[in-house]
This record gives structure tokens, sequence and C-alpha cells, in this order.
């Protein structure tokens, strides 16, 4: 029973001080990251609501940040207060061990660590996909309207305005020149000087309005012919009162559709997640099996020469294995292929065949047959084909290519040419295609890996929920410290360390250097053996100093001096 209230009594002290640094890291974290785009909503006319939208959308994004943070310095102030008044060592006198007092906390952090899931799975893709709009709209939007003093405003399209002095009624302007340029595609240049005017918007809001006095308005139309001569005529006007009005709607927030960015890694849930990395490894197996296919329809002599080799090898291997004067094994090696019985000239065919065509280019392989004399190639009747007739050598196609090499010497010198040459571009065609693949699978494996660790990280910082009281609690206990001094002081550095890792191991894995899942959980796996160390420390009342002795290696050093002594 005292037991029970003694667990009460816990979760009552720690839930306070996790509820307050909660919404301390939460505002932290906020102001953090709202100081990264504060570029781009800064003057853009954003209204209070519309950032205090803003604003609530990103502290959804940092629930799964904050919570690890609060657990940490809550649980440190929870058993530092313990330690600091000797209620730890009192329970600890009454039998009862620190890992027991722990126990009740546990609970409580894994509910934390569900929460944490929950949130990651269900609210931040939402707000991620609200922010993530709201912020591209503001982007897009322009600066609000600002006229200043002897400098040109270029906020209007198509139209271009100085203002000589403007009067503190902030109404009343004077010596003011525009530029209407939305005609200089056409050749036509407008321009209206004024000596004093007014400026204000309408009662709605969505107009501005420039009432202009006492000026000229210059037009100068497109050049004209006139008897052979090209002249540049201009007229001028004068008035008393000019009035502009511009609209301003370009300067309205657009509403930008959401739909365009749910495909992102950041606005998908657990499941959709998955359904998305499946559907990106369907792409990726795709791709190399059309790239495949795109490859092997330009050598299909050597596949079929490699598939008949392989075959006639499996087959003596056979063989050698049923009348036991060989080894049934099928080597990686393809030893070379002998050089055909039935061959017209034996001389002449070890100048033909000489080696497989797998490493080496085509030209140095086979041997031409007699060139064409430049009057034989004048007679295309009859001596050209007859001296081909005479010429060709019908090589068997065997295991080797020769068969193919054959086919292509029987052509003529120019002929052959040409087919060398469509190769040869055949070749470059395909490495450039290779190339082209390799950069479009990059790409792709690189998305692929910011979608497993964007899956693996609901996970991990719901894990960590869990982890940082094994960090938190025993701290507390060692260093027997309460308040916000040195909790807070203890907890920045864990932290610190924690987001550090996340962000080395996430770039790292989108560099391809290790994997996504293990970048996921990799500070995970780093902070909780520290966790445990610590905790075996505070369960064996280690004090501060014995901690910083040891993390200064003493203890390495007193046993080696023990071992010289004897």
């Amino acid at each position: 029973m005292q037991l029970k209230k003694f667990d009460k009594l816990l979760i009552k002290s720690f839930i306070p001080p996790f509820v307050v640094t909660f919404f301390i890291a939460l505002f932290v974290l906020v102001m953090q990251t709202l100081w990264l785009y504060i570029d781009d909503i800064a003057g853009k006319g954003v209204g209070f609501f519309l950032l205090v939208e803003l604003v609530s959308y990103m502290s959804v994004s940092m629930i799964p940040m904050a919570l690890p943070v609060a657990v940490l310095i809550s649980s440190v102030m929870v058993l530092g207060n313990l330690a600091e008044r000797y209620e730890l060592s009192s329970i600890k006198f009454a039998g009862v061990s620190l890992w027991r007092v722990m126990m009740p906390l546990m609970a409580v952090t894994t509910l934390i660590g569900v929460l944490s899931f929950f949130c990651s799975n269900n609210f931040i893709p939402v707000s991620n996909l609200k922010f993530k709009s709201r912020l591209y709209d503001i982007r897009r939007q322009k600066p609000t309207l600002s006229l200043e003093e002897k400098s040109f405003n270029d906020d209007f399209q198509g139209f271009s305005i100085r203002i000589g002095d403007k009067l503190p009624d902030g109404r009343t302007i004077e010596d003011v020149l525009l530029y209407d340029n939305s005609m200089s595609g056409n050749g036509q240049l407008m321009a209206v000087m004024a000596d004093s005017g007014e400026m204000f918007g309408s009662i709605d809001g969505k107009y501005f309005v420039m009432n202009l006095f006492n000026g000229h308005q210059y037009f100068e139309p497109k050049p004209v012919m006139t008897k052979g001569k090209r002249n540049f005529p201009m007229v001028r006007t004068s008035f008393k009162e000019w009035n502009k009005v511009f609209d301003l709607d370009e300067f309205e927030l657009d509403r930008t559709d959401e739909n365009l960015f749910k495909s992102h890694h950041t606005m998908l849930s657990e499941r959709q997640l998955l359904i998305a990395i499946d559907s990106i490894d369907k792409s990726i197996a795709e791709r190399l099996e059309k790239n495949a296919d795109q490859t092997d329809k330009h050598f299909f002599f050597l596949n079929q020469a490699m598939e008949q080799r392989l075959r006639k090898l499996r087959k003596q291997n056979l063989t050698d294995h049923i009348t036991g004067t060989g080894a049934y094994a099928v080597t990686k090696t393809v030893p070379a292929i002998p050089a055909p019985k039935n061959s017209v000239d034996s001389a002449e065919q070890k100048k033909t065949v000489q080696q497989p065509l797998v490493k080496t280019r085509i030209k140095p392989v086979f041997r031409e047959p007699e060139e064409e004399t430049a009057n034989g190639r004048q007679a295309k009747g009859g001596t050209v084909r007859a001296n081909l007739n005479s010429n060709r050598q019908y090589l068997p196609m065997d295991s080797c290519l020769t068969g193919a090499a054959a086919i292509v010497m029987q052509y003529p010198k120019f002929t052959r040419d040409r087919i060398f040459d469509k190769a040869s571009n055949d070749v470059r065609s395909l490495r450039d295609q290779a190339q082209y693949t390799q950069s479009a699978l990059s790409n792709t494996e690189e998305n692929r890996v910011k979608h497993v660790f964007e899956f693996n990280s609901k996970f991990s910082l719901a894990v960590a929920c869990f982890i940082f009281l094994f960090v938190g609690a025993p701290m507390g206990a060692i260093v027997r410290k309460g308040g916000f001094g040195w909790p807070l002081l203890i907890s920045i550095v864990f932290f610190m360390l924690f987001v550090v890792i996340t962000i080395f191991s996430k770039n790292i894995a989108e560099r391809f250097v290790i994997g996504a899942v293990l970048a996921s959980w990799l500070n995970c796996l780093i902070i909780f053996p520290m966790g445990l160390a610590l905790t075996f420390w505070a369960m064996h009342d280690a004090t501060i100093q014995q901690l910083v002795d040891f993390f200064k290696f003493k203890w390495l050093f007193k046993r080696r001096v023990g071992r010289v002594a004897l």
C-alpha cells in the first residue's frame, strides 16, 4: 500500500514539471524554426491571424521533438529533488531500489511515447501539409506596397513610380514620375510627370488610387516610315488632373491547392509511407528491367553465344561426372572456344579467329578481304560482285561469335564502315542511356531513403521518450540537484547530442553511407547504452565526482599503475 502511494506521489511530482518543460521546449523549438523562415515572412504583409496559423501548424510538428526534452528535464528535476532532500536515500534504506523507483515513471513515459507516435502518424502529416502550403503562398506573395521618396518602385506590374517628396500626412505627394512599361514590348513608351498629387486606397481596400495635378503625359508610338525615312513621333498632353487606379489583387495571398504537396514524405502517415516505399521499389525495378531489355536487344549474338557455351560446358561436365573423368561443376570463367575445324584454310582461319569478342574491339580481330580498286569500284555491274563472291568465307556459327563476324566481313568495305559506325553510335547511345538511368536511379534511391528514414523516425522519436528517462533519472540521482539549474544544463547537453546524431545520421544516409533504417535508429542506439550505464552507476550510489573521474579515464591509469607495482 505504501509503495502504491509512493508511486502516485512520484507521478504527481513528475507531471507538473513535465507539462511546464514541454511548453518551454515547444516554444524554443518553434521560435528556432520560425527564425529559419523569417526572411520569407518579413515584409510580405502577413497578418496576425495568418502568423498565428503558421505558428500553430509549426507547434504541432514540434511535439515529437519536444516530448523527449520534457521527459529528460522533468526526470532530472524529480530525482534530483528527491536526492537533494535525502528522500531517495531514505527510500533506498527502506529496501526500495532505484529501478523500482523508476517503474512508475517508465509507465508514464511509455504512454508519452505512444502519444508521440500518435501525433507523428496522425497530426503531423496534416500540420506539415498546411504549413508548407501556407509558406509557399507567402513566398509567392509580393511585398507590401511601400512608395519611398526619391526611388523607383516596381511593385505594380508594368509600372515604375518615383515620388520626389511625401508630406507628413502620408497622402500628399510632389514631383511624381510614372512610367507605363506595359506597351514597351510593342515599341511604345508612355510617361507621366506631375508637380503634385495624392495617393490613397479605396474604402474596400481592393484598389490604390493616384490623383496627379498639373503635369504632362508623354507618349511615343511606334516609328513610322514617311517618304522612305523612319520618323519617331511623340505626343505630349498637358493636364490639370490625371487619375490612375491600380488593382491590389496581386498583393493578396493566393491559396495554393494542397493536393500538390500531399506526396511529400513529411506529409504522409505510416501506412502511406509504406505504400510510397513499395511504389518506389517497383519503379526502380521497372526502370532497371526496361534498361536491361533495351540493352539486351543490341547483344543478341553475344547472349546466344554465351548461352550456347554454357550449355555445352554443362553437358560436358555432366558427361565427365557420369563417366567419372571430371567434376560436375560450372565455373564462372568460360574457357576460350577452339577454332572451327571445317573452315576453308587453317592459316587463313588463324588470322580470322583470334579471341572471343567480349573485351576486344571488332576491327583488329577479323581480317578484311581484298580492297576494291578504283577501277573495280567504278564497274559496279559484275566485277565487284564476282570478286566478293570469290572472296567470301562461309564460317560456321559455333559457340563463339565467329559466325556473326563472318557475316559482317562479307559486305563491301564501305558497307562495313557504315555497320561499324552504326554500332559505335549504338554503343554511345547505350552509354548515355545508362548514365541517365544511373542519375535517375540515384535521385529515386535518395527519395526512397528519405521515405524510409521518415517512416522509422516516427518510431525512434517515440522510443526516445522512454530512453531519456534512463538518462535523466540517474543523472538526477547522481548530481543530487533539483530546480532548473543543473537539470536544465544536463538536459541541454544530452539533447544537443541527440539532435546532432539525428542530423548527422540523416545526412550520411542520404549520401548512401549507411542504411536509412540504421540512420533513423542511430540516435537511440547511442543514447540508450549511455542511459543504462548511468542507471548502473546511480544504482551503486556513484557521485558526480566519481562520474567525472571516470570520464577523465583515471581508472585506467590507476589500473595500469597497479600492474606496474606488482
